[in-house]
């Protein structure tokens, strides 16, 4: 019987449902402004009497109108206008008007020693200054005594400058989003690259090699400015239907058609089924040489990224040769530099890549020497830069005479 009213008790005071808990939190905050008041004729200014004024236009900070006064004789008469009084007051109507305040004298020797009265420094000591009504200020009674500031770095030219800052406090309630809508990225390209594989409403059919593939001629001319001349230009055929493409392969084609439609680079391991480096390079190779032909910039820039990414000593000659071509500087740069490396450049001379190279763009080897040059100079000392390479390079040497001529080379 206990055992039960233990149990009892235990579902009455301790296995209750969850509760469903909301959150809101207050946030105080300040909403900034600052004004520039400068009085010109200082001079002038004094023997106005205590108590009165200059002041400035007035300007609007969090919703409320604020303007400077200047007491070049001081606010208060038992001063005996030795200093002068310097005060931001509310100039519009509002009660209780929370802010905080800060008057800099400006130091005008360019010196930078400005004079700062700051109330923004020591809010967490005594909070926002309360203004009541219209007409309540803040400032400083002995803001400067006079006879100093006559003869300071702040009076220039009978003329002083003041930056006026106020932040006015306020408070707002933030409480979490109650209803979250997920909304998916962009599908745009995914929807389009179905469409290029489904053929639905295909209108031109490009026939490579012993494969046919089905496209749309306006989203080609959309993307292509080769495409949108020979299909919409001035002497293309938009009535057109078919259309033989010759030097290039139909994976190569293929994969720059799903580019077209994805904008995305596809993958290259997918369309060769090999995972094979030395496959996706030339793969690529020749991708960047049909987006340059088609006029696909994207394309071709991003064939150039993952070619700098799969530099190796088996293609680096003909990834040389293809920047080269296709004006690729910056993959240029990637194959000169790796190339010349001590550890890679005799590696790098054995394959036929490097003889496509000698026989198709010949004036690279002086590039190429030009770049082994620079890299013996940033990485080894002078003693060694007399052994290996040197060597290497009378053998570039022999490979082309000063005419930039193919010659015989000597290994």
């Amino acid at each position: 019987m206990a055992k039960l009213e233990e149990e009892q008790g235990g579902m009455n005071g301790h296995q209750l449902n969850p509760l469903n808990v909301s959150r809101s939190r207050s946030v105080c905050e300040t909403v900034n402004g600052s004004h520039r008041y400068t009085v010109k004729g200082f001079s002038l200014a004094k023997g106005m009497g205590p108590g009165r004024y200059l002041s400035s236009d007035t300007f609007t900070v969090g919703g409320y109108q604020w303007a400077v006064y200047f007491y070049p004789d001081g606010k208060n008469p038992e001063d005996n206008s030795l200093y002068v009084s310097v005060f931001i007051a509310l100039a519009s109507e509002g009660t209780d008007v929370r802010a905080l305040f800060e008057l800099t004298l400006v130091d005008q020797s360019g010196k930078g020693r400005h004079k700062v009265h700051s109330h923004f420094d020591r809010a967490l000591e005594a909070g926002p200054y309360t203004l009541k009504y219209r007409g309540s200020m803040w400032g400083y009674k002995r803001f400067y005594r006079r006879t100093s500031l006559e003869t300071s770095d702040y009076l220039k030219d009978d003329c002083l400058i003041m930056n006026c800052t106020v932040g006015v406090v306020r408070n707002h309630i933030e409480t979490p989003t109650q209803l979250s809508i997920f909304v998916p990225p962009p599908d745009l390209g995914q929807c389009l690259k179905e469409l290029f594989t489904s053929g639905i409403g295909s209108d031109i059919d490009f026939e490579v090699g012993d494969e046919t593939f089905k496209a749309h001629k306006q989203i080609l001319a959309a993307r292509s400015p080769v495409f949108s001349a020979q299909f919409f230009g001035l002497i293309g055929n938009p009535n057109v239907d078919k259309i033989v493409v010759e030097d290039v392969e139909p994976p190569i084609f293929k994969a720059m058609l799903l580019f077209i439609y994805s904008d995305e680079l596809p993958d290259v391991h997918d369309l060769t089924g090999s995972v094979s480096m030395c496959t996706s390079t030339i793969m690529v190779q020749h991708l960047l040489a049909a987006a340059d032909r088609y006029g696909l910039e994207r394309l071709k820039l991003l064939c150039e990224a993952k070619l700098c990414e799969e530099v190796t000593a088996d293609t680096v000659a003909t990834t040389l040769a293809l920047a080269e071509q296709h004006q690729c500087a910056q993959l240029k740069a990637v194959c000169l530099k790796f190339t010349a490396a001590r550890e890679n450049l005799g590696a790098v001379m054995q394959t036929e890549g490097f003889n496509y190279l000698e026989a198709t763009c010949p004036s690279l080897l002086s590039d190429l020497l030009a770049t082994v040059a620079v890299v013996d100079d940033d990485s080894s000392p002078i003693s060694r830069k007399r052994s290996g390479s040197s060597n290497i390079g009378l053998n570039l040497m022999d490979s082309v005479d000063l005419n930039g001529r193919r010659m015989k080379r000597r290994m």
